[in-house]
């Protein structure tokens, strides 16, 4: 997200500068507290998903923007300034990871169909993203996107549709499980939450993660899981990452360590982070 006095970037900051997103988190968490109770699962279990997310075909094929460049300077700190030209679609990770998820849990594409209007699609993509994220649709109660193979085909087509329709950037800003990031990870809560992950991946259910540092946000980014490899010392988590929709990402859990892992790229100097998964409970 961005927010802040140069705001904090959906993905993340320099970390060099005392941010109000501090104080509004604080805030969050005195409005948020009493929500800590039975908030560690979800009410009831996801129906398995016969589908598999799949990178080519269930992302989105524009990315969210940075505001900031990112680089190391003369004196090997990591810092950033002003990108240039200005970019027209930032602070909106989190809405682009969100509208991937819903495209694959409650429409079907039909290619075979004549393609329809921009009224028509406009209208379809407000019916998708006004499903509940935190529950699937039957096959045969799908919404029918005609014209098109898959969601990365349709947001080629129809990319200023889908970012005007998908939401504001202010659904970066008040996601309702930000509140969780202000209080400790615990390595028993990472390793409950790699476990968590693994099971929904293996129900072909992709999570959306919120990938953390507090209070320093580092990085404050969302991710879409779609995959996962397991050894015996590490799990390695595929993402889709909203800055990135080229190729996937990958966040890796050491399991001695209990720790999540992001490698670095252009927005984050790459490191530990800590991760929760959000659009699942009554509370994220």
């Amino acid at each position: 997200m961005k927010c802040g006095v140069r705001s904090v970037e959906c993905g993340t900051t320099t970390g060099m500068r005392k941010r109000p997103w501090t104080a509004v988190c604080v805030a969050l968490a005195v409005l948020f507290v009493t929500l800590l109770n039975g908030c560690a699962t979800s009410s009831s279990a996801p129906a398995v998903n016969c589908q598999r997310f799949v990178f080519q075909q269930d992302t989105l094929a524009y990315a969210n923007q940075l505001v900031w460049e990112y680089y190391f300077n003369a004196n090997g700190r990591w810092t950033s300034k002003t990108r240039q030209p200005e970019p027209d679609y930032t602070h909106h990770c989190f809405v682009v990871a969100l509208a991937a998820r819903q495209f694959f849990q409650h429409t079907r594409f039909d290619p075979a169909q004549a393609k329809a209007d921009k009224v028509v699609y406009r209208q379809m993509i407000h019916r998708v993203i006004s499903q509940n994220p935190r529950q699937q649709t039957e096959e045969s109660e799908r919404i029918i996107i005609p014209g098109y193979a898959n969601l990365r085909e349709f947001s080629q087509d129809q990319e200023a549709l889908l970012k005007a329709e998908c939401g504001g950037a202010w659904q970066s800003y008040f996601q309702r499980g930000h509140w969780r990031m202000i209080f400790p990870f615990s390595r028993a809560h990472q390793a409950r939450a790699a476990q968590a992950l693994v099971k929904s991946l293996k129900q072909n259910r992709p999570p959306v993660v919120h990938l953390v540092r507090f209070p320093q946000l580092s990085i404050n980014h969302a991710v879409v899981l779609f995959d996962v490899t397991e050894t015996g010392t590490e799990i390695r988590f595929a993402a889709y990452d909203p800055n990135k929709p080229e190729k996937p990402a990958l966040l890796t859990y050491d399991r001695a360590r209990r720790t999540f892992n992001f490698p670095a790229n252009d927005y984050f100097i790459g490191g530990r982070v800590d991760v929760y998964e959000v659009y699942r409970g009554w509370c994220y």
